[in-house]
């Protein structure tokens, strides 16, 4: 490892790289990232960013677990994960870059251009932490440029910490040639309600930046992008969701804030009450659902956004829902569990708990959206499926979902996305409120003051005409026609799609975020001639059709999940005290077939080097237990 500015290097043209943005939190590093994403996603490049945010609110600076930032990873195709290791890395601090470093975040070339200051300062504590990071760090060949970034930004702003991410970004543009414009386009938005002042300020402190890499850096990086065939747009998987439920006419969110969903709610309040809806912040979750149920009951199209705890507290209002068959959307930003757990990591922990998580038998629909686009998608049909089928629809996205960034084909909005106007035509006489149709389980839905439609709402089980009752024929007709519902919406998915062969050795099954990863993996597998496949599924309750006839087309079957598993040979661990992936053990249990797993919950995505190591092993094992 060298400290030695890097010399003149040839200009070299690479189809991809990974960029880190890491500070401790509060010095900017992540609306530093976010400029240069959005920059790069609109000069034409593939993006896909990861937000990387300390579990503390406020933890101590200069520390290890301060570590704020952002991973921007861009090439010249389409992006659809954070990648392995980062390329180059922006540091302002020894100690956030430790972190990185004992993450394995960070390639070992990986070029670090680190914030000078701390090598000479005049705290004897903070010099003796830059030293020992820098010694922890020396098995590895990183090529360290110390870069002034305090000492540059005092000539423009008085206090460093709101001024060194700017000209960070500016090295970044010279770096990568990214278009000032496009920067200056960016910077003049995010201060657009701050003094004109403001905006030339951190526009001068880019160009600083530029100056500074053009005397001081003798390298640069040409990513290529390629023009578009049709206008992109570049978002987050919550700005997505926000955008989706708009899209689909949904005129109400009853919400209260939590990491990582609260930032639906703003994106939502910010434009919804243009289109005739609100945003109710509510004074905790339990109330949330309650104010949405109580707005679809009364003819709204509602939605509540939460995340795991959130979820927790939601239970038993959810089951009203289901039991007096009120359509509603749930939007869960999946996060750290259990308890309080991971508030700002990734995890997929919440899918057993979104299935079975109320009391009693109470059926509801699971989707899991597997890009930012689908974020969009995924609210207008869970509003369809929800009206549709008076049911509760739960939309699990997380917070590699809710954070990243990446383009996708602006969408054309259809009114048909739109439901029509509810039926509140008189009520014919003799029609009872949940006169279920015994074939589909289906009944009229009725709005409160519609002529005729007087009736009984109650969590209790109740018989058709909407009346308290015990009667175990009523009971078990109810039950029935709930699960009827579902076994009808099931009928409409089609068979989940194959990427690779329809047959083969492996077949390695993810939902959710895991996709471009996963797929990753696999292409690195298949381009060794290795016969391994994958599907990802975006319906979880009901699963999509003949998952059974596809598995047997395999030698053997694995999911890959951000969850938590049994590793096979650890202490106590049999076949039968095991604990599978939540993935595996749902499909176990509805195929009967022996899926095996593959789980990490790191608290970060998943890396395809990572899974590409565990289909080897698992394609390894598979021939040495047939040959023996």
């Amino acid at each position: 490892m060298s400290t030695a500015a890097i010399r003149s290097v040839d200009i070299q043209e690479v189809p991809e790289h990974t960029v880190e943005i890491i500070t401790n939190s509060g010095e900017g590093a992540q609306k530093c990232a976010q400029i240069f994403g959005q920059t790069c996603a609109k000069m034409g490049n593939g993006v896909w960013t990861v937000e990387i945010i300390p579990a503390e609110i406020e933890p101590p600076h200069h520390t290890v677990t301060s570590t704020s930032g952002n991973i921007i990873r861009f090439g010249t195709e389409k992006v659809t994960n954070w990648g392995d290791q980062s390329k180059l890395a922006i540091a302002f601090n020894d100690q956030v870059l430790l972190s990185r470093h004992r993450l394995d975040s960070l390639k070992d070339d990986c070029i670090i251009l680190l914030e000078a200051c701390w090598e000479n300062h005049e705290d004897e504590n903070l010099r003796r932490m830059y030293d020992d990071a820098l010694e922890e760090m020396s098995s590895k060949n990183y090529k360290i440029i110390l870069v002034p970034y305090e000492e540059e930004a005092l000539k423009i702003v008085d206090n460093p910490n709101h001024g060194k991410n700017m000209f960070a970004l500016g090295i970044l543009a010279e770096i990568y040639q990214r278009d000032l414009s496009i920067i200056e386009k960016q910077i003049a938005h995010i201060f657009r309600f701050k003094p004109q002042k403001v905006t030339d300020k951190n526009i001068e402190l880019v160009k600083a930046g530029i100056a500074w890499a053009r005397a001081n850096l003798g390298f640069q990086f040409i990513v290529k992008s390629v023009p578009f065939d049709e206008e992109r747009i570049v978002m987050n998987g919550n700005q997505a969701a926000a955008l989706g439920a708009i899209a689909a006419g949904m005129e109400m969110c009853a919400m209260y804030p939590i990491t990582p969903a609260t930032s639906v709610s703003h994106e939502l309040s910010e434009v919804i009450e243009s289109y005739g809806g609100i945003v109710h912040q509510a004074e905790d979750e339990i109330a949330a659902a309650g104010v949405a149920i109580g707005a679809s009951y009364g003819g709204k199209v509602a939605l509540t956004v939460t995340s795991g705890p959130g979820m927790a507290l939601k239970t038993e209002f959810l089951a009203l829902a289901i039991m007096i068959e009120v359509p509603l959307v749930v939007l869960n930003v999946q996060r750290g569990g259990p308890s309080t757990g991971l508030p700002t990591k990734v995890e997929q922990s919440d899918l057993l708990s979104s299935i079975y998580g109320q009391p009693g038998d109470a059926p509801r629909v699971v989707m899991a959206p597997r890009t930012i686009e689908e974020c969009f998608h995924s609210m207008v049909t869970a509003r369809r499926i929800a009206e549709t089928f008076r049911c509760i629809v739960i939309v699990l996205t997380d917070a590699n979902l809710a954070t990243g960034v990446q383009q996708f084909t602006r969408p054309g909005l259809d009114v048909r996305w739109q439901q029509g106007a509810i039926d509140q035509s008189p009520i014919p006489e003799g029609l009872r409120p949940y006169e279920w149709d015994h074939e589909t389980g289906l009944s009229r839905r009725i709005i409160p003051g519609q002529p005729g439609g007087q009736h009984t709402v109650t969590g209790l089980a109740h018989d058709e005409e909407s009346l308290v009752s015990y009667h175990p024929s009523s009971n078990e007709l109810g039950m029935k026609m709930r699960s009827r519902k579902l076994a009808v919406f099931q009928s409409t998915l089609m068979q989940p799609e194959i990427h690779g062969d329809d047959e083969g050795d492996l077949l390695v099954v993810g939902w959710g975020s895991t996709e471009g990863a996963i797929i990753d993996a696999v292409n690195r597998a298949r381009d060794e001639g290795r016969k391994v496949s994958t599907c990802q599924l975006a319906f979880l309750s009901p699963l999509e059709p003949g998952l059974k006839e596809i598995f047997s087309r395999f030698r053997k079957v694995m999911t890959v999940e951000i969850n938590y598993s049994d590793t096979p040979g650890d202490p106590y661990i049999t076949e039968e005290s095991r604990r599978y992936g939540q993935l595996a053990w749902l499909l176990r249990a509805h195929t009967l077939v022996d899926i095996d797993c593959w789980t990490s919950c790191p608290g970060q995505p998943l890396r395809p080097r990572d899974i590409y190591h565990n289909i080897v092993a698992k394609l390894e094992s598979t021939e040495e237990g047939v040959a023996a």
